[in-house]
């Protein structure tokens, strides 16, 4: 009898699990979460998925906070998702800017989506199968990220996703596979999908 495929959520941050202060959140008191992030990452656990957040933070070679504001704002974000028993599996960020300030991070990192090195990474770590896997997140960089791993993705159009749709996507060279207004409503989608 053969395993069955290890198969993943990756989620954006910023937009999709929390509420999106003008692109860059900066210490932990600015994270204010979306009141149904927690059920919808426990219901991911209970289908069998890992759940793996993947999010650009920028802001680190811009200079607006540190590794260590990032680390207390995952902190909290863990600590709320723990009071509805849900769980991140893994939590990759990319730090890197080519316009960024400080180094060594102000470069162009294959780390930094819509490129594809946390998701090299995610499959390193948990020997993932991409045709098994979903990307969720508000941003075009999202949804290629994801298309080009391979995964099914869902734009969000909470965040920055109902705009960016609406005023760039005739520029968009990937569309994703399906648009929901949040976070739940995409889980609740997957747990239809999968039925």
């Amino acid at each position: 009898m053969t395993n069955p495929p290890i198969k993943a959520v990756f989620l954006d941050r910023d937009g999709t699990l929390n509420i999106d202060i003008n692109g860059y959140i900066r210490t932990p008191d600015e994270f204010e979460q979306f009141p149904f992030a927690g059920k919808s990452v426990k219901l991911l656990n209970d289908l069998g998925y890992k759940v793996i957040v993947v999010t650009n933070q920028s802001g680190v070679a811009r200079g607006y906070y540190t590794q260590d504001d990032v680390n207390a704002i995952h902190d909290k974000m863990y600590k709320n998702l723990a009071k509805d028993g849900a769980k991140i599996d893994k939590l990759y960020y990319s730090p890197y800017h080519i316009e960024g300030k400080v180094e060594p991070f102000n470069i162009n990192s294959e780390c930094r989506k819509p490129s594809l090195g946390m998701f090299k990474k995610a499959v390193e770590d948990f020997k993932l199968r991409p045709e098994h896997s979903w990307m969720i997140g508000d941003r075009y960089t999202d949804i290629a990220f994801g298309s080009k791993a391979g995964m099914k993705t869902i734009l969000l159009l909470c965040g920055l996703g109902k705009k960016e749709f609406m005023e760039d996507r005739d520029n968009w060279t990937v569309m994703p596979d399906y648009i929901v207004e949040d976070l739940w409503a995409a889980v609740q989608l997957i747990e239809t999908l999968q039925a």
